[in-house]
């Protein structure tokens, strides 16, 4: 198997496209991709923030699950490695733009929106489309290009005010430290997207300078 086979990563194969494709692990992957399909619906028509707020550190913390299944098991498909990332982007980078609509209308009763930004969404957006385009020309190249600390924490502070953000819209939670806990939330995890890019850019210039 050549060093450039995007079946390997550090020369750990995986299975190509097929049948063994369909196991658990990536059916638990799909099955998050439609939770997030049903998150986006709760959210579009407004009223069920307590709902939606469970539905995605659900469909968020099982993040996990997919591949450690596939790795326990030794399932680790190509099919895996293309939808896992895919369905974490999916689930955060589209809730953030739901939000984002949400933001100017409050739900009847809430005394504010979601506090979604246009430039926070460009932002994390943004990020995740630069690194998985570095991701995959790097993995091609035969690097490995896993997730780091950066890349976790990340996720953590993403999940964590998006959480604050929809609990925040339900007029049925009145916390009075609710909205600013959830402001400093969203910003800091702005912060941490940006500076994970950045580290994950001098990762990738270290990785093309070695022979």
């Amino acid at each position: 198997m050549s060093s450039t086979d995007p079946t390997a990563v550090s020369g750990r194969p995986v299975a190509r496209l097929g049948r063994e494709s369909i196991n658990l692990p990536n059916l638990i992957t799909i099955s998050r991709f439609v939770l997030s399909l049903v998150l986006f619906a709760l959210i579009d028509v407004g009223g069920y923030w307590r709902t939606a707020t469970a539905l995605f550190i659900f469909a968020a913390s099982t993040d996990w699950l997919d591949g450690y299944l596939a790795r326990k098991y030794g399932q680790v498909t190509t099919l895996g490695r293309i939808l896992d990332p895919f369905v974490d982007k999916i689930i955060v980078g589209g809730t953030f733009l739901f939000l984002l609509e949400k933001n100017g209308s409050p739900e009847p009763g809430a005394a504010v929106g979601s506090g979604i930004t246009a430039w926070m969404v460009i932002t994390v957006i943004g990020r995740e489309m630069f690194v998985s385009s570095l991701r995959g020309f790097l993995e091609q190249q035969g690097k490995d290009f896993s997730a780091s600390f950066s890349g976790k924490a990340k996720m953590a502070l993403q999940c964590g005010a998006v959480s604050a953000s929809l609990l925040s819209m339900s007029p049925h939670v009145q916390w009075p430290w609710l909205v600013p806990v959830r402001d400093v939330l969203l910003w800091l995890a702005v912060a941490v997207t940006v500076w994970s890019g950045a580290v994950y850019v001098v990762r990738a210039v270290r990785l093309l300078r070695q022979p």
